[in-house]
């Protein structure tokens, strides 16, 4: 299994848990046909291979049987190096080799393409001019991933762990203290190379120095806590981008692990890629059942906890926590929204993928059943709001509304725009501050005295973010508290995703 911490980034060539950089597998000059036996294509193409061996210098290399063709010679590729190598996807192909590098190639049998590649004429004249060839065993992808792990394990870096044979691996995980409490999938050299082709930048590249250690999380690292959260490839350009905004000064991870608050961070996904991974922004929105839903906030969890250190107990103080510690992510429902995308509001032009980071705490649920306008609507939004933290404290904390689909029928019917809607919560929650100081309603929090005679807003201006999600049926919508806002707390940061 590969480490995934962050030492021992070298790889231990004495234990034999790596192998070595390998230089490939090489070809001769001239001309090379890959085939296989179970291919009627390549059995079509004999006469024609015939042909080229007596006009000059062929390789011809078999997949799956070192007697095929007859009397030809033959280099035998049933351990699929030269395949996979090569990135054989169809057989027949014919490859044209010069100074060690392919120059040309012809997939399937095509006469004039076969031509072109071996610079002979006449090729076949008792073959049809045309037949599409077999998929490449290379490309089986049922061998594809093992292949992958014998031909390319060398270029992981991470460290790998050896366990003996009566070990389990689940267990082995849990005692090196790698989880999160729940069992991890196992990150074995054939997990980590499949969840690396999610993305095309470099295994080796920094993505980000991780807190609250401070070390250098490269893409390769991510990867592998990626596959131990159950992450599907397709997912890891997503995983990329939260562990790049997590780890910038303006959210302030270190802080938000340190707090003793009941916080962690909250994704957001917008764009195109919500629907291409399968992400859920319906029924049960911020609950279980989607695994992009469940895996992605997870692997960015592992990464602060594996690679930088922030675990329970040590740097992370939190006094309850809470489940969305774990992992939280969930995508906003862009189709069904009254209103632009989140992440166009926070200046990313629609149709961008994005990922914006919110430090919260668990979602709260408000329920209004009876409003069927939108300034009632607020009203009950606002009145739920003030008791955010506490109906007291005011200005230091952020706040996630999740606007349901029901309720954001009421204001789409009645033309308010996302604007509208908070800027009439921000006027509904100035409060008098001698509803806020010290004692005031005989309770000792509040804010100093001396305010009492002004007049305090619940949030900062752009303190109130909107996104629409959830189910259809229910009027409810959810807030999420945020933590300390500010210089010396957190602020939301969005990153667009890479995509290959």
């Amino acid at each position: 299994m590969a480490d995934a911490s962050h030492g021992g980034e070298a790889p231990e060539s004495d234990s034999g848990s790596m192998q070595p950089d390998r230089a490939g597998a090489t070809l001769p000059d001239g001309l090379v046909a890959v085939v296989k036996r179970d291919c009627p294509t390549c059995q079509l193409v004999v006469p024609v291979l015939r042909q080229l061996a007596e006009a000059g210098s062929l390789t011809v290399c078999s997949q799956d049987d070192p007697g095929f063709p007859e009397g030809l010679p033959v280099r035998d590729d049933r351990e699929l190096e030269v395949s996979f190598d090569h990135r054989i996807e169809a057989v027949p192909t014919l490859l044209r080799i010069e100074g060690g590098i392919e120059r040309d190639r012809a997939v399937g049998w095509d006469r004039e393409d076969w031509e072109r590649v071996s610079g002979l004429s006449g090729l076949g004249p008792e073959l049809p001019a045309w037949r599409a060839g077999c998929g490449s065993l290379s490309a089986d992808p049922d061998r594809r991933r093992h292949l992958r792990a014998r031909f390319e394990a060398g270029r992981l870096r991470s460290r790998r762990i050896a366990l003996d044979p009566w070990q389990d691996e689940i267990e082995a995980l849990f005692d090196r203290g790698l989880t999160d409490g729940l069992p991890v999938v196992p990150p074995t050299p054939e997990r980590v190379l499949a969840m690396l082709e999610g993305t095309s930048r470099d295994p080796d590249e920094v993505v980000a120095v991780v807190p609250p250690d401070g070390v250098p999380c490269t893409v390769e690292k991510v990867a592998v806590n990626a596959v131990m959260a159950g992450c599907r490839p397709e997912y890891l350009p997503v995983v990329l981008a939260a562990v790049e905004a997590a780890c910038t000064d303006a959210f302030n991870m270190h802080g938000l692990l340190a707090t003793t608050m009941p916080v962690g961070p909250v994704i957001v996904v917008n764009g195109p890629i919500r629907r291409r991974i399968g992400m859920n922004s319906g029924i049960d929105v911020f609950g279980q059942g989607n695994r992009a839903n469940s895996t992605i906030g997870r692997a960015l969890q592992l990464v602060v906890r594996n690679v930088g250190g922030g675990r329970p107990g040590e740097v992370d103080r939190a006094t309850f926590g809470q489940p969305g510690k774990i992992g939280f992510c969930f995508p906003e429902d862009e189709e069904g929204s009254p209103w632009p995308p989140l992440s166009a509001e926070l200046g990313f032009p629609e149709g961008t993928s994005t990922v914006t980071l919110f430090p919260g705490e668990a979602p709260r649920s408000i329920v209004d059943q009876a409003s069927r306008d939108p300034e009632s609507l607020a009203r009950s939004f606002a009145a739920n709001l003030r008791t955010l933290h506490h109906p007291k404290l005011v200005l230091a904390f952020d706040c996630l509304l999740a606007v349901s689909p029901e309720h954001a029928r009421v204001f789409r019917e009645a033309g308010w725009s996302r604007k509208d809607l908070v800027a009439r919560l921000h006027e509904l929650l100035q409060i008098p501050g001698r509803e806020l100081v010290r004692g005031a309603g005989g309770i000792a929090e509040g804010m100093p005295e001396q305010l009492a005679g002004a007049t305090l807003p619940k949030f900062r201006p752009g303190g109130i973010f909107v996104v629409h999600c959830g189910g259809r049926a229910g009027l409810f919508s959810a807030m999420i508290g945020g933590w300390v806002n500010g210089d010396m707390g957190s602020q939301p940061v969005t990153r667009e995703i890479e995509t290959p």
